[in-house]
């Protein structure tokens, strides 16, 4: 419960939180950016970290003069598309292994199915879908991977998906910022941000759920 409450209060005061962050760390902070963005495309045990709604915050923050676009367009381009080319690569490693049946301890295997479904049904393009989904952002390239998706393929998709991601949401958040309504209510414009984010993997939930009841009144 008291970890809750913290995710809450840090997602409802990101700019705040980001703010002590950059007056600690003075010009490290685009080093623990990268980290972050790389560790939630690169890594399958990070898929929690903040995505969107904190490169909408990045980018009102730049607004604001504490941090540069520039720098954060660039480096942060770099993190996603190098994440998703070291999660393809992990994947491809441990793909033998899973498809033998084995267990691998750190992976979830209700997010790895849910996000074979969705390559199942989008193909190829799953991988610039999933950079606005939650979980599926974090799985995609892993799956690619293990799917032997053909790395050329891969890296197109990897790339136009990466820059469209990270410049959608750090120059919309650059932009919008300092309207008189987002600055009023930032909190409720973050929380709308993840609760669109949200919308796909919500809306599949329920038509599996209705397909389960579907096949038990046969």
């Amino acid at each position: 419960m008291d970890l809750l409450k913290q995710l809450l209060d840090f997602v409802l005061h990101l700019e705040h939180h980001l703010g002590d962050l950059i007056n600690f760390c003075g010009p490290w902070t685009y080093v623990v950016l990268f980290a972050i963005i790389f560790a939630e495309t690169g890594l399958v045990v990070m898929p929690f970290l903040p995505g969107d709604s904190l490169l909408f915050a990045l980018g009102a923050l730049a607004a604001s003069q504490k941090l540069d676009l520039f720098w954060l367009l660039a480096l942060l381009s770099i993190a996603a598309i190098l994440g998703d080319t070291v999660n393809y690569w992990i994947g491809a490693k441990l793909g033998p292994r899973i498809f033998r049946g084995e267990n691998v301890r750190f992976l979830n295997k209700k997010h790895l199915d849910y996000t074979h479904e969705f390559f199942e049904k989008y193909g190829g393009k799953t991988i610039i879908l999933a950079r606005f989904m939650p979980i599926v952002r974090t799985f995609a390239p892993f799956v690619a991977g293990m799917g032997r998706m053909t790395y050329r393929r891969f890296m197109i998709y990897n790339v136009v998906g990466g820059l469209v991601w990270i410049f959608l949401f750090l120059i919309c958040g650059y932009k919008f910022a300092e309207l008189p309504f987002v600055k009023e209510n930032f909190p409720l414009v973050i929380l709308g941000i993840i609760a669109v984010s949200l919308i796909p993997p919500v809306i599949e939930f329920i038509r599996e759920f209705r397909k389960t009841l579907a096949a038990k009144q046969v």
